[in-house]
């Protein structure tokens, strides 16, 4: 059905520019890319909404709302448009902006152990981290998070998968070794050891403190491991 609808919103779009091209009219040729862009907008909004993908479908309705010039704006008429229009959106985690000139996401983290921080001043590593945090417990945040990082580290997805595949063994389970870096310690440590190395991360990294879910239930699984193992 989503191919039908992209499909659809595309040959609409080629219609209006060969439409405009005809004609030689430059005012007519804006004008009618301006629609079509707004049409396409709203018809991947659409498509995001029919897969649960709340959050980007809200950027993409604004921004289709705002080229076809629903709500009051102005769109057909370039000339009077304002500069630095922009959308926002407001999750349990994150409170997003779209740039309509440049489409550039720009966004402040508002819980969690990056709070207070504004994603540019992020790695894409620590964005990484927080859409493991949010994935499950916050999907619109995570989604959104999905569309920045899409942009500022197309190969994201890539990496996490590697990175969770060098720290898993043959069955898919933490290895010794790993479980050893995360808790801090070193071959041999004892049970006592172990345990109090788990407890003294999990205070810093309890989500109920602020902390990280992904790290906390990352430190869980080591402390297991390496119990079980004896």
């Amino acid at each position: 059905m989503q191919f039908f609808i992209l499909g659809l919103a595309a040959l609409v779009l080629a219609l209006f520019l060969i439409s405009g091209f005809t004609r030689a009219n430059p005012a007519a040729m804006a004008r009618q890319v301006r629609l079509a862009g707004g049409a396409l907008a709203l018809a991947a909004a659409a498509v995001f909404l029919l897969r649960g993908a709340s959050g980007p479908a809200t950027l993409l309705g604004m921004l289709g709302a705002w080229l076809l010039g629903w709500g009051g704006m102005s769109a057909a008429r370039p000339s009077r448009k304002s500069p630095g229009q922009s959308s926002t959106v407001t999750t349990e985690h994150l409170a997003m902006e779209l740039d309509h000139d440049s489409g550039v996401m720009s966004g402040r983290v508002l819980k969690g152990m990056f709070a207070g921080r504004d994603l540019d001043s992020l790695k894409p590593a620590e964005v990484a981290l927080l859409w493991h945090d949010c994935r499950f417990i916050d999907p619109q945040s995570a989604q959104l998070l999905e569309a920045y990082l899409d942009h500022i580290h197309p190969s994201w997805r890539d990496d996490v998968s590697r990175g969770e595949r060098e720290m898993r063994d043959g069955d898919g389970r933490m290895t010794p070794e790993e479980a050893y870096d995360i808790l801090g310690l070193t071959p041999g440590a004892s049970d006592e050891e172990i345990r109090r190395a788990h407890r003294d991360l999990m205070l810093k990294l309890h989500p109920d403190r602020g902390g990280s879910t992904y790290l906390a239930a990352q430190v869980n699984e080591a402390k297991d491991v390496l119990l079980d193992r004896r």
